[in-house]
Formats: C-alpha cells, sequence, structure tokens
C-alpha cells in the first residue's frame, strides 16, 4: 500500500505540511501530479462540480488550468482535528481575454489512513481584479 506522509491524527506541525505539499503540487499546475494526492475514489466539490476518482481530478485540472492561465495559489491551514484538515486559500489567474481574477475560498479535506485525500470539498469565489493589483507573483 503506497502511503503519502504526513499520516493522520494530524498535528498541528503535520497539518501545515500537508497544506504546503498541496500548494506546491497545485502551483505545478500538473494535473497527474496533483491527483497522486487523492485516493483513487476520491470524491470532490469543486463549485458546482462532483467528481469521483482520480481520472475525473485529472481531466478537470486539465480543463481549469486551459482556462485559468498563469495561476498562482497560497493555502493556509485553519483547522485540524483527526484525519481532517480546514484550509483558507486564495489564488489569482488571468482569462483568454487577459482579465485578472483574485479566486478566494476554503477547502475542507478528509484522509484515509494511508495519508492520501479521499474527499475535498472546495467553495470558491471570484473576484475581478486589475494586473497591478496582484499580490501572488511569480
Amino acid at each position: 500500500m503506497t502511503q503519502r506522509p504526513p499520516l493522520p491524527p494530524f498535528t498541528t506541525e503535520t497539518a501545515r505540511q500537508k497544506v504546503q505539499a498541496a500548494e506546491d503540487a497545485w502551483n505545478s499546475r500538473d494535473p497527474e501530479r496533483v491527483a497522486l494526492a487523492y485516493t483513487e475514489d476520491s470524491e470532490w466539490r469543486n463549485r458546482d462540480v462532483f467528481l469521483t476518482g482520480r481520472a475525473e481530478i485529472v481531466a478537470f485540472l486539465r480543463q481549469k488550468w486551459a482556462r485559468e492561465l498563469d495561476y498562482r495559489l497560497r493555502k493556509e491551514l485553519w483547522a485540524h482535528t483527526g484525519n481532517r484538515i480546514s484550509v483558507r486559500f486564495e489564488y489569482e489567474w488571468h482569462d483568454a481575454d487577459g482579465q485578472w481574477w483574485r479566486s478566494y475560498g476554503n477547502e475542507q479535506w478528509e484522509f484515509a489512513p494511508d495519508g492520501l485525500m479521499a474527499r475535498r470539498y472546495a467553495s470558491i469565489n471570484d473576484l475581478p481584479i486589475a494586473g497591478a493589483d496582484r499580490r501572488i507573483l511569480p
């Protein structure tokens, strides 16, 4: 069985490590790399999209990053207990027309004993911004 340390139950230190690992993976914009952090049958809600399994996650992320150009993300640990972590995040990106956006949200994560994420529920809101107002620079 493949393990993805740190493993639950999480301490504040290990929860922060999980959050940083997720931020690093998502900023790679590599759908296959990101999907390896999730169980084979992982359940997602991302805005109004419901997904199940790595194949759907990879397809979703490919479409997302084809649309959300120059994507840069920051995640922050909000809370943790046992095998669950709650995160606050924001990311910035621009569309094909050059309009910049800042997307804010919260995620609730639940992990399997092997440290892979079994459930991810994300609520996200978007705000148009001027390119000069960006806060998350490469």
